[in-house]
Order: structure tokens, then sequence, then C-alpha cells
């Protein structure tokens, strides 16, 4: 039997089906976010890609001891297309997890991202563009390749859980993570609100803008008081 610190288990076939992974590429992580109540986004982790490039995709999570990026090798080994690796490095800063040659290795099989709670290197690559990249720090100092660290078990990152299989979507505005159970209906909420934001934005241009939902909540706020 495998140690615990060195599992590597597989991730069941993903219960998210292709049609609603691909409809979260056109949502922000913004409007995900408030159809969650605000409850399943990644914090303190930015955009290390500039912020231009979204990245949506499944979670393939890897738990290492900080500094040390070994099961995050052959987490992308295991990768492929339609994949983002989320590591829970600890949120240390103090060595880099991923640099420029893991990024293209990744790259070259597809995956659509990294979320690190923990360093990167080579972040003159990373801004680039390219590639989807999320993480707490940057650090010049490289890993070490001796682990412990677990593949496909529940992590933490940026105090967020995360699962195997996860959607993950990445923007401008950071990570927000969907439990893969949730995943169709939380896209049709997200969508319905992406719908009802670009009637107000139509309306704000036009000038017929209303706030009906103010009045009645500073009336409940105050008492009626002025």
């Amino acid at each position: 039997m495998t140690p615990i610190g060195f599992r590597i288990l597989s991730r069941s076939a993903p219960a998210v089906a292709a049609d609603v992974l691909a409809g979260f590429a056109d949502i922000g992580s913004a409007q995900i976010s408030d159809c969650m109540n605000r409850l399943y986004g990644v914090a303190d982790l930015r955009p290390m890609h500039g912020g231009t490039r979204r990245m949506v995709g499944l979670a393939l999570t890897v738990k290492t001891r900080p500094g040390d990026n070994l099961m995050i090798h052959q987490a992308i080994s295991m990768g492929g297309a339609g994949d983002v690796i989320v590591v829970d490095g600890a949120g240390d800063t103090s060595n880099a997890l991923v640099g420029e040659l893991m990024m293209m290795d990744a790259q070259s099989r597809g995956i659509a991202g990294f979320v690190i709670d923990g360093a990167v290197r080579d972040v003159d690559v990373f801004g680039q563009g390219e590639f989807g990249c999320f993480a707490r720090g940057i650090a010049h100092k490289g890993p070490y390749k001796d682990g412990p660290g677990e593949i496909n078990v529940a992590v933490s990152v940026g105090g967020q859980v995360v699962h195997a299989g996860d959607v993950v979507v990445g923007d401008a505005d950071g990570v927000v993570v969907i439990p893969a159970e949730h995943a169709a209906a939380v896209l049709a909420l997200a969508q319905k609100k992406e719908a009802d934001e670009a009637v107000a934005k139509e309306k704000l241009r036009a000038g017929t803008y209303t706030k009906p939902w103010l009045a009645k909540t500073i009336l409940e706020k105050t008492g009626g008081a002025q």
C-alpha cells in the first residue's frame, strides 16, 4: 500500500459534461462567484500572466510540502487537454514551485493553466499571457524534488477546498471553483446573471436604468428615518 504522503490517485471520469465546461468560458469569475453566494472564491492569488487570458478547466489537484515540486511534475505528466493543475503549496513563497520549463511541458500537453498556492518564477515568460497562471508570489529560488506530495486528493488553495474534477475558472478578477456536482446548475444561474447584466447595461446607456431595490433597502435599514 502506498504510504500517506505519496499517494497518486486516479481521477474518476469527468462528472462535468463537456458542454457545461465549455459554457464557463463565456462567464466572468465575478458573476460565477455571485451565483455561489461568494463562498467559493480563491483568495490572495493573482494572475501572473497579465490577467488577460481566461482559464477554464477541471482540477487536477496536487498537495505538496512547501518548496517541493516532485508531485507537480508527476501531475503534469498525467495531465491533458482541459486540465488545470491546482497546487496546495501551503502558501509558502520561499521557493518557486513552477517556472518556464514546466509551463512549456504543461502547454505541450494541452493543460489549461496553473493555480499555485505558493510561488512561481520566470514571470517575464508567464507575463506574455500565453498560459494561465495564478500564484501567491514570486521567488527566484528553485524547488526541491524529494516529496512528500499527493495527487488528486482534496486540497486547500487560497482558503478554498478543491476536489479533483471540480471546475476551475480564472480571469483578471481571480479564481473561482465550482464543485463538479453543481456545475450545470451554477452555469445556468451564471448565464442568466450575464443576460440580466447585459440588459442593465443597455438601460444605463439609454438613461433608463433604475434601482427599485435601493429605496426599499434603505427604508428597511433606517426605519424610515431621514
